[in-house]
């Protein structure tokens, strides 16, 4: 066994300080080895499964490095017996012996096994079916007046002029374009009658092309397929400015070859003759090196001879929604490259199934031109990033994660575009007010881009139109909007604060048509797609955002809780630990719209980005390269960054709203920062990868890390307590103790970030009276705890009152811990 963990003295001799009835204790019980085998979390529905003691075994651990670790190539870690309760999404390792190497056909039929789509041929797929969780559009629309939102917020009664005022003009848009086009959902469908697509009428086969360019004066398809010749195929011009071509098929075949490169010979409005790629193309490649348009992004024609049909039918979009944030390109295992779709779905995903996350939300997929732009400035809305492979490559992915029962969302721009103008959409035609707005409007100061202009008819066409590309050429199952903030106001957001009242919502700064553009497109999201997920990243907390289009809402189904990662760094970068509010904690977390559901998280992308640091970097900073080897004891900062980093993602996920987030690898506390591929650092991708194998040594501390995420997970299946109308109830907030106390859902959780102080026979209120065990405990082996408390222990509700509830236990709460209880006679 390994040595026991050195605990720092203040945790050992605690300050001789009494609370009422509760002393403080002597902490020689800590002195454990953190290697015991121990507790993890199983799932399966919401029973419990016990078995038997695990001991015994031995674990091989592969030679490799981390950091200035060197580790021995006959290492044996041998753990201790002990009893188990486990999640079936936890795979324990670090506390219980497991075996580091995986055979391949092995791991293979553990992917299979966790497949729990329906396996069918494209045609035979189901149309999922609304859920009572679900946003469901309302086909009284023109009846409403957009005011029944103000039922959830008397503050808004002041306003009914300009929620009125809004729904009015939601209401004669949609009626213009049912009036002009048929329906929203079949002027959303134009992805199929633009761009350079195969025509699917039997009596004539061929290819059509069709471009608005109404600037343009000349156009005409060329590519590989007619060894470029600019005027063999010119298209022509209505007057709406909207250029077609036909192309008919040659002695029975179509006239591109499939994965050639083509695009668009023209004449701009200023005169030049240039090239552009289609505004719509679905799929666009870097010209190679030596080619004429390198650089550059060409168009490539995607025809394959056999159309992929997804296998599996779509999932039902989960109650209780808990998203790994993704970056298929920076997912490469430590080498220096740019990983793929197809490496993803087979190394990645399983990673994200087993660790419990029923939804996967994947950024930078739309086709962007600058690697280190993180996917945000966007050249071709239609095209996914040829970087990680091709179309199919993608579509089996998003296939994949089906079949294990998650849905995919995407990192969608809409709020702004890249500044591109051979390989993008700005100066299309050779104006700069084509798809952007003319002017300082038309630009992003911030940002360097272009900013769309939402009032015009054939802007509202592509942009509705991409929204139902994704939905159902890629089967994606909704949307995370980037930049709602700077969609909703004129100013964008910048330089303002939003603590002027309801006025700033409503007034001029407001940009009305893109206000309705969010409507239409959150109207078309769940009316073509049943269940489809809608998530706003939204930071002036623009009231109504997630309310139904029909009520007078935005109609997003959640907002992102920008302030819990801001407030988690502040208080890292600006406090001691003693200095930390619980009710700063708890206000900033539960600080939320009433029936308006958020996605809350500790960290994202953001925070992991060159420039800043995580929440494991915060803590632990360069203790990460060198103290992280179970093979000699924790020193202070390890051990308070392993503890701290545990308790702030499960206050986070309990108290943070109803959906929770991660982005990938800050589950196991990545080391180090993000940072693209760019002329700063000479073009490294050293710092653009995860080191996934650090979760998956069983001598490095990490994969504590990572055990305890997966068992938060697993807690949240086996006791749902994320879901929208979960029982929440805090009933402590005690700065002195630094403790909190709280209800969510059928569970008690209680948090310890004193420093130094446990408390035994603390009193904790509950609304429930009975037996009580439990359920999660941080300080648990597996998950680099120090076991002090006893796993079988049985808790037993007083019926007096305490905090306001009307039971209460009496437990043993360790320092810098998070337990969490349940009623074990439920």
């Amino acid at each position: 066994s390994l040595p026991a963990p050195s605990l720092p003295p203040s945790l050992l001799h605690p300050c001789p300080t009494e609370f009422g009835n509760v002393s403080l204790l002597n902490f020689s019980d800590m002195t454990r080895s953190s290697t015991a085998a121990g507790h993890a979390i199983l799932a399966i529905g919401s029973l419990f499964i016990i078995f038997a003691a695990l001991g015994g075994h031995s674990v091989e651990a592969a030679a490799g490095t981390m950091g200035s670790v060197k580790l021995p190539t006959n290492l044996r870690i041998k753990s201790s017996p002990g009893p188990s309760l486990a999640f079936s999404n936890l795979n324990l390792r670090g506390g219980q012996a497991d075996n580091t190497v995986v055979d391949a056909a092995d791991q293979g039929a553990k992917d299979q096994a966790i497949r729990v789509g329906f396996k069918k041929t494209g045609k035979d797929l189901a149309t999922p079916q609304y859920m009572p969780w679900h946003q469901i559009p309302d086909q009284n629309w023109k009846t409403k007046d957009g005011c029944e939102v103000v039922k959830w917020d008397q503050g808004l009664e002041s306003c009914k002029g300009g929620l009125q005022y809004r729904y009015s003009k939601y209401k004669e848009l949609k009626q213009r374009i049912i009036d002009v086009e048929g329906s929203l959902e079949n002027f959303a469908e134009s992805y199929k009658r633009y761009g350079v697509y195969r025509s699917t009428d039997p009596n004539k086969p061929g290819v059509y092309g069709r471009e608005w360019a109404p600037g343009a004066t000349y156009m005409a398809l060329f590519g590989d397929f007619n060894n470029w010749d600019r005027g063999q195929y010119p298209y022509t011009k209505d007057e709406f400015g909207i250029w077609t071509v036909f192309i008919p098929d040659k002695d029975g075949q179509c006239i591109i070859p499939h994965d050639s490169r083509y695009k668009l010979a023209m004449t701009v409005a200023t005169g030049e003759e240039t090239t552009r790629i289609p505004a719509w193309a679905g799929y666009c490649v870097q010209a190679p090196k030596g080619a004429p348009t390198h650089p550059n992004y060409d168009s490539v024609w995607w025809n394959p001879p056999q159309k992929y049909e997804f296998q599996y039918e779509l999932p039902v979009t989960p109650r209780s929604l808990r998203i790994y944030e993704a970056h298929v390109g920076m997912s490469s295992d430590g080498e220096p490259n740019i990983n793929t779709y197809d490496l993803f779905r087979e190394r990645i995903l399983p990673r994200i199934k087993r660790l419990g996350y029923n939804a996967i939300q994947f950024m930078a997929i739309q086709e962007h031109p600058y690697y280190a732009s993180f996917g945000y400035h966007i050249a071709n809305l239609f095209a996914a990033s040829s970087r990680c492979g091709d179309p199919d490559s993608l579509k089996r992915l998003i296939d994949e994660a089906h079949a294990m029962g998650m849905s995919v969302l995407l990192d969608v721009v809409h709020s702004h575009a890249a500044k591109n103008v051979i390989d993008g959409i700005n100066h299309f035609d050779g104006t700069p007010h084509q798809y952007f707005h003319e002017g300082p409007e038309g630009y992003h100061s911030l940002w360097d881009s272009r900013i769309f202009n939402y009032s015009s008819w054939e802007v509202l066409r592509f942009l509705l139109s991409n929204i139902r590309w994704w939905l159902e050429e890629y089967k994606f199952d909704g949307f995370r909007f980037d930049g709602v903030t700077s969609i909703l106001y004129k100013h964008h957001g910048i330089g303002h604060c939003f603590v002027n009242g309801y006025g700033e919502y409503f007034g001029l700064g407001t940009d009305m048509d893109a206000c309705v553009y969010l409507m239409l497109a959150n109207d078309l999201i769940h009316t073509i797609r049943p269940g489809a997920i809608s998530i706003a990243e939204d930071v002036s907390g623009m009231p109504t955002l997630c309310r139904p289009v029909h009520e007078g809402g935005f109609g997003f189904d959640y907002r992102l809780a920008m302030a819990a990662p801001d407030m988690w760094i502040k208080l890292l970068k600006e406090f001691t630990d003693d200095q930390w509010e619980m009710g700063n904690i708890v206000h900033t977390l539960t600080n939320r719209r009433y029936k308006e559901k958020v996605v809350c998280y500790a960290e994202s992308h953001d925070q992991a980005l060159v420039g800043d640091k995580t929440i494991a970097f915060w803590l632990m900073d360069k203790e990460m390269y060198d103290g992280m080897s179970l093979l000699t004891p924790a020193n202070q900062i390890v051990d308070r960054g392993i503890a701290m980093h545990k308790v702030i993602r499960m206050i986070t996920m309990a108290l943070g709203g109803e959906g929770y987030l991660t982005f990938m690898g800050n589950e196991f506390g990545h080391p180090e920062w993000i940072d693209f591929p760019r002329l700063g650092n000479d073009w490294s991708y050293h710092h653009a990868r995860r080191q996934w194998h650090l979760a998956d040594q069983t001598h490095l501390r990490y994969i504590h890390l990572n055990n305890f995420d997966a068992a938060m997970h697993g807690l949240e299946e086996a006791y749902p307590f994320l879901h929208e109308g979960a029982h929440e109830f805090v009933s402590l907030k005690n700065e002195g103790d630094k403790l909190i106390v709280a209800e969510k859902g059928q569970l008690l959780f209680v948090f310890n970030f004193h420093p130094c102080n446990s408390y035994q026979s603390y009193r904790v209120g509950t609304f429930w009276a009975g037996k009580y065990k439990i359920v999660l405990d941080s300080d648990w082996a597996e998950f680099g705890g120090h076991e002090r408390n006893d796993r079988n222990t049985e808790f037993f509700s007083v019926p007096d009152h305490w905090c306001g509830r009307p039971n209460y236990l009496e437990i043993y709460s360790p320092s810098r811990t998070v337990q969490v209880f349940a009623r074990a006679d439920a």
